[in-house]
């Protein structure tokens, strides 16, 4: 098994702008555990992150507060940055090409939100026939309300882990998928 750790969107507009992660609590101290152990693991590190395609755009807009990375992140060690403007990861993007060139078949997703882009990256990485690793307290989201409805960030985090287990992935926590990389 040759894995890539996937960060998904951990930027500022998740903590100092209009979307704050609320569930679970914690889910950047995880992300950066996983970062880490990748590290320590010489496992390749993929950081994405999110642009609006427009500088007009409420969120992620280009050259914004909000689109920066996390310091923390930016920080850490990375083996590519892939820039993408729709949720999934591999749409319009060099991920795939860059996964098949370093023979990667399981990529482990971590970062924002988790009904979004680490939801729709998992189910574009199984398309893709890709084996998919989830972590559950590294992925996170906030209260969503709109013209359907309103949905807490701990139902809505827990309805896609359930979902992605069903089907698409191995939900794991941080701590497990750590034990794993040292088995």
């Amino acid at each position: 098994m040759t894995r890539a750790l996937l960060v998904i969107d951990v930027q500022m507009e998740y903590f100092s702008g209009m979307l704050p992660i609320s569930h679970p609590a914690g889910s950047l101290e995880r992300i950066l555990e996983a970062m880490d152990a990748a590290a320590t693991h010489k496992m390749p590190v993929v950081v994405i992150q999110h642009q609006a395609a427009t500088p007009d755009a409420p969120v992620f807009a280009p050259g914004g507060p909000g689109v920066e990375l996390h310091p923390q992140v930016a920080a850490r060690p990375r083996s590519v940055l892939i820039t993408k403007q729709l949720p999934g990861s591999f749409t319009g993007t060099a991920l795939g090409g860059w996964l098949l060139e370093q023979d990667v078949d399981t990529v482990t997703i971590c970062g924002y939100m988790t009904q979004m882009c680490c939801d729709t990256t998992s189910r574009q990485a199984f398309h893709r026939g890709l084996s998919v690793e989830f972590l559950s307290d590294a992925t996170g989201t906030l209260d969503m309300a709109n013209d359907a409805g309103q949905v807490s960030a701990e139902q809505l985090h827990r309805a896609i882990l359930v979902t992605q287990a069903a089907r698409f992935a191995k939900v794991l926590t941080t701590q497990e998928w750590i034990a794993s990389l040292a088995a």
